[in-house]
């Protein structure tokens, strides 16, 4: 299975393809979805990436026999198809240029950024939807001042944009030790830190937990600190970022729960790339980490 950086590089070189299974989720023994009685606490997703063995129509129908109805980081080309299947876009892209590497705190970046938000902000409020992600970029020797001063310099000028749709920005932190070499935005210090520079309500982070443990740990105590500025969560297990269950050190249920405390309304997206090859015990493993999160 291709990470989400190689996923978006082959979509920009439009090489992109979805990897059908040998046995398509159609053909697959329906007993194994029998709908979760979910609490309602919180409000599921998957990352559509980590699951695109599965063309997205029948994605669809996996997480609606599951129990839930969101999908996570989907582009406007995607949204007519999940719509038709009555499923939420939970984290919207741009329909432009995606770049993990290349964002908001090389003042080069700017121009096409911005057309590309501009763009993209009004489709997302006119599409229903309420996040739109975004990357810092990475350092390439940049001082992180510099680089946050020119994140906050960029982001501003479309953030009353975002607040008129209603529309949430969404940076994600990405831990730099292991899986983003070089990204800026590393740390939820740095992150808070730019979220009041900007100060705009409409500017979030996306607290991706997995990064956050390898980067610097302390989950629970940074969500009750600074859950204000996370508009946003991503799972998976530590470390391998395979199935969230017994054989990674995060306690799950625990940092659910503590989300939960916090009155967050939002969405937590299933972003754990499984580890099994068989496609049956990886869409067992999305079911068994829904039931793990729904506390």
């Amino acid at each position: 299975m291709m990470n989400r950086r190689q996923l978006i590089q082959s979509i920009a070189l439009g090489t992109a393809g979805v990897a059908i299974s040998d046995k398509s989720f159609a053909n697959m023994e329906q007993d194994m979805f029998e709908p979760l009685a979910l609490k309602g606490n919180i409000n599921h997703s998957v990352a559509s990436w980590t699951y695109n063995f599965l063309p997205l129509d029948e994605m669809c129908a996996m997480v609606k026999k599951i129990g839930f109805s969101a999908i996570d980081l989907l582009a406007p080309k995607d949204w007519p198809t999940v719509q038709k299947n009555g499923i939420y876009c939970s984290m919207c892209y741009t329909a432009g240029k995606i770049s993990l590497t290349e964002g908001w705190n090389n003042k080069d970046n700017h121009a096409w950024l911005i057309k590309d938000f501009e763009e993209a902000i009004p489709l997302v409020a006119k599409a229903g939807y309420k996040n739109l992600i975004c990357f810092s970029g990475n350092r390439k020797g940049m001082d992180d001042k510099v680089g946050m001063d020119n994140c906050a310099e960029g982001l501003k000028k479309i953030m009353s944009l975002a607040e008129k749709n209603g529309v949430i920005i969404q940076m994600e932190l990405f831990n730099s030790k292991v899986d983003h070499k070089d990204y800026m935005c590393d740390k939820s210090a740095w992150g808070v830190e730019l979220c009041k520079k900007i100060g705009s309500p409409n500017f979030k982070l996306l607290y991706d937990i997995y990064h956050m443990q390898i980067n610097e740990g302390d989950v629970i105590r940074t969500i009750r600190d600074h859950h204000e500025y996370f508009g946003h969560y991503h799972t998976a297990g530590v470390p391998g970022r395979h199935e969230i269950d017994e054989t990674q050190e995060l306690q799950y249920p625990a940092i659910m729960k503590a989300i939960v405390a916090t009155g967050y309304k939002g969405y937590v997206a299933q972003e754990f790339m499984p580890s099994s090859k068989d496609n049956k015990e990886k869409i067992a493993a999305l079911k068994k980490a829904i039931r793990l999160c729904d506390v």
